[in-house]
């Protein structure tokens, strides 16, 4: 299928929830009690069905719904070499539960030779064909950056990068050479995840992070930077987007506020082709922001939540986008849930059937009024 149509009129972001076999496989490999070819076996064959679903679903878009991973992020982080799993003194403070305590520790120099997602990668995109194309998603450059500087974090990456800029450069020729890699392999679909933006306009959260050591501009532009360098050089038939996420943890969130402050930097700066933007709820505020995205970019607004399984109305969700054309026209705009079902293998609080009915729901609002 040709790039020009991603994101397609209706859309998702790639996670679903693990299905029970997986769940399974996982716990027997993680007390020994099966192989990682065993593990992989099972992952396969669960994968396989997510597709056959995904396709029945009428979508044009398959992935592995990121059934091999932990964490939404953390997979791919622990996949680039001069990084190892670890665990830190606590989770992400998400409103209402604290998250799991995995995170990342440098040991060398950072690059991205021989990346695992490549090979999850390749195993999806021989079930494409002329309706349907593969999509990897993988975290943004700036929630690697954002991640090295966690409380924690701090003094081991500064061991190994005393100096950022050093830091910043390596990040992005990683993620380079993995996109190249991913491209050579036929990836032309790939989404990056970036909480960081959504941190940004949480004021307490802010203030937490910075007490007031930094301007917010100087920490925009040095996310920006990262995530510009590392995009840089893409062919031009990639198709290229962007997540901007507020959390999504257990059916739990992490930051409110409205984009406002962030659209002047990553909405009308970041090399991408099209945002993929929360707006499910009133944490994400009104629709003006979108005046930032520059004519040639496209915008899936995520307005179906895929934290809890009662469905949206239909007339509702439709009116909401006829708000948002006062800002972007209806042509430059698709339709998606705001984030994942399973950002992490613990899932959001549905059942399978529950993304399903999301899902359709997506569908039939993007084919009658886009």
């Amino acid at each position: 299928m040709t790039t020009l149509s991603i994101p397609f009129k209706y859309d998702y972001v790639g996670s679903f929830l693990r299905p029970e076999a997986v769940q399974n496989a996982k716990q027997l490999f993680k007390k020994g009690l099966i192989s990682k070819d065993e593990l992989k076996a099972v992952e396969d064959a669960e994968i396989v069905k997510l597709i056959e679903k995904q396709k029945a679903a009428g979508y044009h878009v398959i992935t592995d719904g990121e059934y091999r991973r932990s964490y939404w992020h953390l997979d791919f982080f622990w996949g680039l070499n001069g990084i190892e799993q670890t665990e830190l003194s606590h989770g992400y403070f998400f409103h209402g539960e604290e998250t799991a305590k995995g995170s990342i520790k440098i040991t060398g120099k950072i690059s991205g030779q021989n990346h695992p997602f490549v090979e999850h990668f390749k195993f999806v995109n021989q079930f494409a064909d002329d309706n349907t194309v593969a999509k990897q998603t993988f975290p943004a450059p700036a929630q690697l950056l954002a991640e090295l500087f966690r409380k924690d974090n701090v003094e081991n990456t500064k061991k190994f990068y005393p100096d950022i800029n050093d830091l910043i450069n390596d990040i992005a020729a990683a993620y380079r050479t993995v996109i190249k890699d991913l491209y050579d392999a036929g990836c032309r679909n790939i989404q990056v995840d970036d909480c960081t933006w959504g941190m940004f306009v949480d004021e307490q959260y802010w203030n937490n992070r910075q007490n007031g050591e930094v301007s917010f501009e100087a920490e925009a532009e040095k996310y920006l930077k990262v995530n510009n360098l590392s995009f840089e050089g893409r062919p031009s038939d990639l198709a290229f987007t962007t997540h901007i996420c507020r959390g999504n943890y257990h059916s739990t969130y992490a930051c409110t506020g409205p984009y406002d402050r962030v659209a002047p930097f990553v909405f009308a700066k970041e090399n991408v082709d099209a945002f993929y933007l929360e707006f499910d709820d009133d944490r994400s505020g009104g629709f003006e922001p979108l005046k930032y995205i520059p004519k040639d970019k496209k915008v899936v607004l995520g307005l179906i939540t895929s934290k809890r399984a009662d469905l949206e109305d239909k007339e509702y969700i439709k009116q909401r986008l006829k708000q948002a054309s006062e800002y972007i026209s209806l042509d430059r705009v698709s339709l998606s849930p705001q984030c994942g079902f399973a950002s992490c293998e613990i899932g959001n609080k549905l059942v399978e059937q529950d993304q399903w009915d999301k899902l359709a729901l997506v569908k039939e609002i993007a084919s009658e009024a886009l």
